[in-house]
């Protein structure tokens, strides 16, 4: 009777393990599923799109928030990025210039969406934007990057800056001999300027991703005390003129 009773204990024990097992797999999958939004199209036109997306890095984002294309705007006309040089490279025809990574064109086109975008993103999204533009020699130029806010902190990311390769409908750019093998995009520094309002600038990416991720981190309620502004109209409104 002792044996037939530990037998009985025992497969009571291992079904109430295989139990909890299957109970604690179906939690997992289930939060697993839910912790990623969906993601939510904002701006399109062509190439160019504005959409919300879940943010890997964070799910503590201060959103919504409340951003003007204007200050928006006058944002992205501090962020700067030049081509990445080596040591030889360097010692030859020296450091890259610094140009603007967003004309004044694409900063009227995606301010007033970003603001948009800003103020419907929960915490575990962030805004990511893709603008494209056909070249006069047929080429494609691309930007892309990512957007969100946490506290006084602005996250700009950016893994193409006016990045010109072959005209295609894919965005994802792979080398047309084997399409299977990514084309990685022109390397690129990024700052923001004025320095003094940047946190840090951190560099991201896989070793065999075909893009990388610069990452600038700015103090941008600090920056819009002191930066000139660059007006930009609220969607149907008047258009103002930039100052210089």
């Amino acid at each position: 009777m002792r044996r037939i009773s530990n037998h009985r204990t025992s497969g009571s024990v291992w079904a109430l393990r295989a139990w909890l097992l299957i109970a604690g797999f179906a939690a997992v999958t289930g939060c697993a599923s839910q912790s990623i939004p969906p993601q939510r199209s904002i701006y399109e036109s062509g190439l160019n799109t504005v959409r919300l997306e879940g943010d890997p890095d964070s799910t503590a984002n201060t959103h919504p928030s409340t951003l003007t294309p204007t200050e928006v705007g006058t944002l992205l006309r501090g962020v700067r990025v030049w081509e990445q040089r080596n040591v030889i490279h360097r010692l030859f025809v020296g450091q890259a210039d610094r140009s603007r990574a967003f004309r004044d064109e694409e900063i009227t086109r995606l301010a007033p969406a970003l603001s948009k975008a800003l103020a419907q993103a929960s915490p575990a999204e962030r805004i990511a934007f893709h603008l494209s533009h056909a070249t006069e020699q047929g080429d494609e130029e691309t930007t892309t990057g990512w957007l969100s806010v946490r506290g006084q902190i602005l996250y700009l990311s950016l893994s193409e800056a006016h990045d010109r390769h072959g005209p295609g409908p894919d965005i994802s750019k792979y080398d047309r001999q084997m399409p299977n093998v990514p084309e990685r995009s022109a390397a690129f520094d990024a700052i923001f300027e004025p320095e003094e309002f940047l946190v840090t600038v951190r560099s991201a990416g896989q070793f065999f991703a075909p893009d990388q991720r610069e990452e600038l981190q700015i103090r941008y309620r600090e920056a819009l005390r002191s930066l000139p502004v660059f007006p930009v109209a609220e969607p149907g409104g008047r258009k103002l003129s930039p100052q210089p």
